[in-house]
């Protein structure tokens, strides 16, 4: 079967014009760069941010034409109001005159209006579970509390932002892309009585995401609002590690009820952590509360306690600023080897210590999240 390249997806490209009849999407500068991953392609388009709704037709059509493409297996299409460049006009503008410098764009003001969060169709409470930094068991600890959220009788998703690293497909044991309804919607993978998605199902495992920031939100996107999610109570997106503008822009895109912040007890996680925490406040996100993972480790054949990483650095951090602290993670054989076959500890060994800790996480949460979701008491007036 051939194999598709770029060149050969931006001619058929160029043929398309844009909606408003003034040139293709390809001089126009709407493309972004085109990654190509085992006959898969993925790209997004640039429209303005108050026409994305009206154009989702035109973004579906040219994501099936470009489906039709010999030697094309699938293909993800996004709409992005990030600002062009470094996409495809790129190569196109080389031909063009040089025109003369714009002029730089407005500063942002303080007064400006901040952009309406929109929330998932039956979806309940959406909570983050994030870390400042990357290996500190982020994802694991994503994994099992939403299972032990399940635990609780609810009905939970996990959805994996972790773009470049995914992690939930091995986590959960679940590979292979997933199906569509009428091609247009995706319907998410299910394992252990929760559904799940991941950009890990459309791509090999080993295959690297090298993506630009504007197609990451575009892929995380998709994955909120374009997968078969209802009826959730609750969603639990594993957010990439880090402070960057991923994480940002989903923090102020969706009506997050709260975060969860993962941190290991020494002073170099922490440090990140509080990062994450001071993101999440800045953008009025509560603050869930801080689960130490790694916290300690049990031998297995002396029952002798090792603080490999220190131990309590996240609890003290928690009562320093004040928000709620979890639970303290151990580092158990059955929970590495869990984690790695795709056997969750909390759904396949619940009595395990680790996975009783992560139980008594989702537990807090649960409570927590009923709680903020109780209406106001009314108020009684006397004239």
């Amino acid at each position: 079967m051939t194999t598709p390249d770029k060149e050969m997806i931006i001619d058929y490209l160029r043929a398309i014009e844009e909606p408003g009849g003034k040139g293709d999407i390809i001089s126009r500068g709407m493309v972004s760069d085109i990654f190509i991953a085992d006959r898969k392609v993925f790209f997004s388009l640039s429209v303005p941010a108050d026409m994305a709704a009206s154009l989702e037709p035109f973004r579906y059509r040219v994501q099936e034409g470009v489906a039709q493409l010999e030697g094309v297996r699938s293909v993800m299409v996004a709409l992005t109001a990030e600002k062009r460049g470094g996409g495809m006009e790129a190569a196109v503008s080389k031909s063009r005159p040089a025109q003369s410098k714009p002029a730089p764009p407005p500063k942002a003001t303080a007064s400006r209006a901040p952009q309406a969060k929109q929330g998932i169709e039956g979806v309940g409470a959406i909570i983050a579970v994030a870390s400042g930094k990357g290996g500190v068991g982020k994802s694991t600890t994503a994994a099992n509390i939403a299972l032990a959220l399940k635990a609780q009788g609810l009905k939970v998703g996990l959805m994996d932002a972790d773009i470049y690293g995914p992690s939930v497909p091995r986590l959960l044991g679940l590979f292979g892309k997933p199906d569509t309804v009428d091609g247009k919607r995706i319907v998410p993978h299910e394992a252990y009585g929760i559904k799940a998605m991941s950009m890990g199902f459309m791509l090999e495992e080993d295959t690297p995401v090298v993506w630009r920031g504007p197609m990451v939100i575009s892929a995380i996107t998709q994955l909120l609002y374009q997968v078969e999610w209802a009826p959730l109570d609750v969603m639990v997106v594993d957010m990439p590690p880090g402070t960057g503008d991923a994480q940002l822009t989903l923090a102020q895109k969706v009506p997050l009820a709260g975060a969860v912040i993962v941190s290991t007890p020494q002073d170099l996680a922490l440090i990140d952590a509080r990062k994450g925490i001071a993101m999440f406040q800045k953008v009025d996100v509560p603050i869930l509360g801080i689960v130490e993972n790694m916290s300690y480790f049990i031998a297995p054949d002396t029952g002798n306690r090792y603080d490999i990483f220190g131990n309590g650095g996240a609890e003290r951090e928690a009562r320093r600023i004040g928000v709620p602290f979890l639970g303290a993670v151990p580092i158990t054989i059955a929970l590495r080897e869990g984690s790695d076959e795709g056997r969750p500890i909390v759904a396949t060994q619940p009595q395990d210590p680790a996975a009783q800790i992560y139980l008594e996480i989702g537990r807090q949460i649960a409570s927590r999240i009923a709680s903020s979701a109780q209406p106001a008491a009314p108020k009684i007036i006397f004239e």
